[in-house]
């Protein structure tokens, strides 16, 4: 009998019940449903009371019987420790073998003998050149996140580790993937049995993120990351743990340098120092992780209840995976994503091709993050021992006599400087910047250029003030055109409208929802030429563009 063990639910045992079922095939899954177990305890199950318990090897020297492959060196470590737990629970013994790791430890644990192999295709490639490890005894392959080797190009490494398998009738494989690209169902051709099955836990769903995650984006400019994400982080972790994904490995030490208390996960630390830090997250000695998409795939960590992406990923299935790092096994998450201005048509398309829906947020205002950081200010001064009160009870009294100010008024102070805030800044909607004010302008007509709105602004405004704006973008309705200010100038900008008829100027409290780029670069021009009689060539003379 398998040890007692708590599945995540009934999503687990039905994909248990799945694995019984499927003697041999391929599955596809969205994220965050939990299949590793899925597709361990039944192959225990199998090595101990099932068909594959009489022709499994044992004794010292053992050539290995299951074999399973993972992407990243993290995935392997993970699923090895299933292994380990539930296996070593039933005399079962396994190896996990990958880079950056020492090889020479490798291969004593696989000449030493292993039920179960775990690894990634390199350092299995690796051990099969140097003949440390033999394959022909496997009854088990499992290929998890096959997708995700193709992108990594582990192509050749897991057709030749699959190729050492002679008779197909004697194996039986399991392969995982949570998108079919054409090399996946390839790899399922070549290397299962004809009589394959297939499992479609998406089926035609255009949706494949979670459905239990909160989908947010938000504009922010590349300059505005580190002012704006601790204030996300603030106002949407609810006191758990945060991974922030960054495109580069230099764009993600620096974030985690800027932020208090971060790590960071990527390439270039080395592997046990990796271990360590992910170690740590898992135990909750410190709640922030700034990594690139080595923590991407398949990682299972509890109550991560925030993610945050620094800009849109280069394709669609990149932020359906990191995304699912939250919202896992039923619990709720929220997932952030910032994007410059200018790119906002990337968040359509990421709409379009995945199916999730976006909340359309502005940077949390200052009366979001007063709210959020006073709170956590407040449960810390209440939890501070009533023994300092006589202590401290003189000079609050000095400091309330000579202020002249109310006493709620100083507990407000205490509260923020408690929370770490000794100012709140003025914070723009439309690209996050600090002491930036977004501005909506209207013309008394419509705007569908940007060069248009740039002309009107210079009606009334000195070249060098409309020069320093920033973030121009147009409103979906056609109507306007919103930008953002430095704070010392909005007072210029909103007396100047007095000097030009039909134009107003207001400071914005709300974002309206506005054009994509690609639209409002010109994707309008036939509206101008229906209603004015304008051929396109013409058009740039009523409506001349900013000077650069």
């Amino acid at each position: 009998m398998l040890p007692s063990v708590r599945l995540g639910g009934k999503r687990s045992l039905f994909l248990v019940h799945i694995f019984r079922r499927l003697k041999l095939g391929w599955l596809r899954f969205k994220c965050s449903q939990g299949k590793t177990l899925a597709f361990v305890l039944p192959i225990l199950e199998s090595l101990t009371n099932g068909p594959a318990k009489e022709s499994r090897k044992t004794g010292y020297g053992r050539s290995p019987t299951v074999l399973v492959l993972l992407p990243t060196r993290e995935l392997a470590t993970q699923v090895f420790a299933e292994f380990e737990v539930y296996g070593g629970a039933l005399g079962l013994s396994s190896a996990c073998v990958y880079g950056g790791a020492s090889f020479y430890s490798q291969e004593i644990a696989l000449r030493r003998g292993a039920d179960i192999v775990v690894g990634t295709p390199g350092r299995i490639k690796d051990h099969i050149e140097r003949k440390t490890i033999d394959l022909r005894s496997l009854k088990f392959r499992v290929l998890d996140e096959a997708d995700e080797m193709l992108r990594m190009g582990f192509v050749e490494d897991v057709e030749l580790i699959l190729g050492k398998v002679e008779d197909l009738s004697k194996v039986q494989t399991l392969l995982f993937s949570a998108t079919l690209p054409s090399w996946v169902k390839q790899i399922a051709s070549r290397f299962l049995k004809p009589e394959k099955k297939t499992i479609d836990l998406v089926g035609n769903e255009k949706i494949k993120a979670s459905t239990t995650v909160r989908h947010i984006a938000l504009p922010c400019s590349h300059s505005a990351r580190a002012q704006l994400i601790p204030d996300i982080v603030r106002c949407y972790s609810s006191g758990g743990r945060t991974i922030i994904f960054t495109e580069t490995k230099n764009s993600c030490a620096e974030l985690a340098d800027l932020l208090r208390g971060a790590r960071a996960l990527h390439g270039d630390i080395q592997q046990s120092q990796r271990e360590v830090t992910l170690a740590g997250f898992r135990a909750g000695k410190f709640l922030v992780l700034v990594a690139t998409n080595v923590a991407a795939r398949g990682l299972d960590i509890n109550d991560v209840q925030l993610i945050i992406q620094c800009e849109p990923p280069r394709d669609v299935e990149a932020y359906i995976h990191r995304s699912g790092r939250t919202g896992r096994a039923g619990n709720t998450g929220v997932a952030v994503l910032l994007y410059e201005p200018k790119k906002a048509y990337t968040i359509s398309k990421i709409e379009r091709e995945s199916g999730v829906k976006f909340e359309h947020i502005s940077a949390p205002q200052p009366a979001e993050i007063a709210r959020s950081a006073g709170l956590e200010a407040a449960e810390i001064i209440s939890n501070v021992s009533d023994s300092v009160v006589p202590v401290f009870k003189s000079v609050a009294e000095q400091l309330l006599s000579s202020s002249g100010l109310p006493a709620i008024d100083l507990l407000a102070k205490a509260l923020a400087k408690t929370a770490g805030y000794i100012e709140i800044k003025n914070r723009s909607l439309l690209t996050s910047l600090e002491n930036y004010v977004t501005l909506l302008l209207q013309a008394g007509r419509p705007i569908y250029t940007p060069s248009f709105a740039f002309s009107v602004l210079r009606r009334f405004l000195p070249d060098e003030k409309v020069e320093q704006l920033k973030g121009l973008s147009l409103t979906a309705d056609g109507k306007g055109a919103v930008f953002d200010v430095p704070a010392a100038d909005v007072d210029l900008f909103i007396a100047g409208q007095e000097n030009a008829s039909m134009v107003s100027l207001e400071v914005l409290t709300e974002l309206p929802p506005l054009q994509d780029k690609e639209q409002s670069r010109g994707g309008d021009l036939k509206k101008l030429e229906q209603e004015h009689g304008l051929r396109s060539r013409n058009i740039e003379m009523v409506l001349p563009k900013a000077s650069k």
